[in-house]
């Protein structure tokens, strides 16, 4: 009882209860406010009318995909007035506008800044054409070189992933990127921290963000001051501040340590307990991890200075920290590395293109661990086409799940899946949060992008293709020995599937493009 009281006391008194009362606020005044005025002046119904119908014309002539569409026409239809309300609120919101100003300012300052370089240009004309119009798209299009000047250790346990990064921070001569979605108090970051601190007494510059969404669950309000206390410059990505804002649905959800230009880690483990499984919330945390150690390591610095400049006055300048790594490092050639970020300011969701690459370019097999599943028609065909054109595709997802209701959803398309021939398994142990794709023996991604729309649409996302790299018969080898851990679900598994949860689920699903 005395627990439960601290823990009553702590949240009626903390942050975190005043930024959720702000969310609440914010709908009620869209919700009453519309409710007011129609009461007060009927004559505004007929208004919300003929605006619903000019916004249902924008929408469907939107460039976006049909579920979105679909979404907000429905919304609109049942609830004209506050429909038309959140509908114009969260198109034309400043804060987005904004920050998509600021992420443009960013890509294009830095745009011809990294090339691929002659040396893997001429290795790239022995390989076949898929990967060479797959590069050339990723340079070209998006901004992403090639590389194969490149080094990569997988880390198929977070625990073995954290214990590699605190080698190489110990390491570190010049200075420390570090940019994760989540840092938690506890025992992996303050090992991490402790190695920070004297890196700092070192004169080792130090520089750490994190996103806006520990303020209310993970740190205090602060830590950032805390952390300036110690000589680490750190920052806050997208700050919650929630009333009149929908910027809040934009999150930094990037792992990325950089440590001297020289070695990169990037994957799904951020810096907290649970990732090492040193405490056990949903079961055994099954997590990856990939570091990345030579030239491919320029273009995981730029991602990083990318967001930093993002929020503060001071912008951090490129050239000190890009130029001079060609010549520092040299590896035996072994594959093709394309580190790559995506921003949901634009247009291009990378994320879900990469992914549908992957399954495109396959002749063998796809197999995927994800902890999330909810994507929408175009992805879903993607899929399906896969299987329907005789590859072997296979999806791991949590048995334990993190969050029920996102659980629900996934499960909503088992039936779909199944019936396009595609393998779907649930990892029995527990929570898995890992985000890979393999292919054929000779392709894979890791990174942060989960199968779902908030990774797709609305993160910030970064990951990291390879081609051709040993690396890859270790993830294929890390997901066989993940699947011995897992229960099959065939057709008999998802009709026991409680019929609660799956109504649930459907109708959940129905709203997750906007969520």
């Amino acid at each position: 009882m005395k627990k439960f009281l601290n823990t009553a006391s702590k949240l009626i008194f903390s942050r975190t209860l005043v930024i959720v009362l702000m969310i609440v606020a914010q709908i009620a005044i869209l919700a009453f406010g519309g409710a007011y005025l129609t009461r007060m002046f009927p004559e505004f119904l007929v208004i919300f009318d003929v605006l619903g119908a000019i916004f249902l014309v924008i929408i469907i002539n939107r460039d976006e995909p049909a579920e979105f569409k679909l979404t907000w026409a429905v919304i609109i239809a049942v609830l004209p007035v506050f429909g038309v309300l959140m509908y114009a609120f969260t198109m034309n919101n400043y804060g987005m506008v904004r920050l998509k100003k600021k992420v443009e300012r960013e890509i294009k300052s830095t745009r011809g800044i990294l090339s691929t370089s002659d040396g893997t240009k001429e290795a790239l004309l022995r390989q076949d054409k898929v990967l060479q119009r797959f590069a050339y798209f990723m340079e070209q299009d998006q901004g992403f070189p090639i590389y194969h000047n490149t080094k990569l250790s997988y880390y198929p346990e977070g625990v073995e992933a954290i214990e590699a990064l605190i080698e190489e921070l110990k390491k570190a001569k010049e200075y420390i990127f570090i940019e994760y979605f989540i840092i938690a108090e506890g025992k992996v970051w303050d090992s991490v921290l402790e190695i920070l601190k004297e890196k700092v007494k070192e004169g080792v510059e130090v520089k750490v963000m994190y996103d806006g969404l520990c303020s209310i669950f993970k740190l205090p309000y602060r830590y950032p001051q805390k952390l300036a206390e110690y000589g680490i410059d750190a920052k806050m990505f997208a700050p919650i501040i929630p009333f009149l804002s929908t910027t809040q649905n934009n999150r930094d959800h990037r792992k990325i340590v950089v440590i001297d230009g020289n070695v990169a880690f990037t994957g799904g483990v951020n810096l907290a307990d649970e990732y090492a499984n040193y405490i056990s919330l949903y079961g055994y945390w099954k997590d990856v991890a990939i570091k990345i150690e030579g030239h491919a390591v320029m273009s995981m610095t730029r991602m990083f200075l990318q967001n930093w400049n993002l929020y503060g006055k001071e912008d951090l300048n490129y050239d000190k920290y890009l130029l001079d790594k060609l010549s520092r490092s040299k590896f035996e050639h072994d594959g093709f590395v394309i580190p790559y970020a995506d921003s949901p300011t634009d247009e291009d969701e990378l994320g879900k293109n990469v992914y549908s690459a992957v399954f495109s370019h396959a002749t063998d097999y796809v197999h995927i661990m994800t902890p999330y599943f909810i994507v929408d028609r175009e992805f879903l065909s993607v899929m399906k086409y896969a299987a329907q054109r005789g590859i072997e595709v296979k999806i791991i997802l949590p048995h334990i799940p993190d969050k029920k209701v996102a659980f629900w959803v996934a499960r909503s398309y088992y039936k779909i899946l199944l019936q396009a021939g595609i393998k779907v398994y649930e990892y029995r142990p527990g929570f898995i949060h890992a985000k890979v794709a393999v292919a054929d023996d000779k392709v894979a991604t890791v990174g942060s992008v989960n199968l779902d729309y908030r990774s797709f649409y609305h993160h910030f996302e970064n990951g990291i293709y390879v081609y051709g790299n040993k690396v890859v018969d270790a993830i294929e080898r890390d997901f066989q020995n993940t699947l011995a851990d897992c229960i099959e679900v065939d057709k008999a598994h998802y009709e026991h599937i409680n019929v609660f949860t799956r109504i649930i689920g459907r109708i959940v699903r129905f709203f997750a493009p906007l969520m």
